[in-house]
């Protein structure tokens, strides 16, 4: 589990590995992972777009941007939670996440909060010490 607070939102991310998803002899590795944004300030937000940096471990870079999560624009009242599952394959058997979510205030302001950096691991990443 990975967590990050800006500005009394937290967000915290549990990644998991989808072993019948992934085919690793033609190098294809899927994971899912849910996110859960918190609303701990005392206004009114609403998430109103993502930002995702997914780097594989060959340092390949896919950035996405959209509206939204999963097909909405979650309004959270305070003390309110959003929750929701999403994936992301690799052509690799590890990488990292991260990103931001731009969020709107109840007057309009906007402001990005942080996605925690979180890593996809697979078993079949070879572990090493350095």
């Amino acid at each position: 589990m990975y967590t990050a607070t800006t500005q009394s939102i937290r967000v915290t991310v549990t990644p998991d590995y989808l072993e019948d998803e992934s085919e690793p002899s033609e190098n294809y590795f899927a994971w899912a992972y849910t996110v859960e944004v918190e609303n701990h300030s005392e206004e009114v937000v609403q998430l109103i777009s993502r930002y995702w940096r997914i780097t594989d471990a060959v340092g390949r870079i896919k950035e996405i941007r959209g509206a939204g999560v999963v097909g909405e624009q979650p309004i959270l009242e305070p003390g309110d939670a959003f929750e929701y599952t999403s994936w992301t394959p690799l052509e690799t058997v590890s990488g990292i996440m991260t990103g931001s979510y731009q969020m709107k205030s109840h007057d309009g302001q906007q402001f990005d909060i942080e996605i925690p950096a979180f890593s996809l691991d697979s078993p079949y990443e070879v572990k090493r010490l350095n």
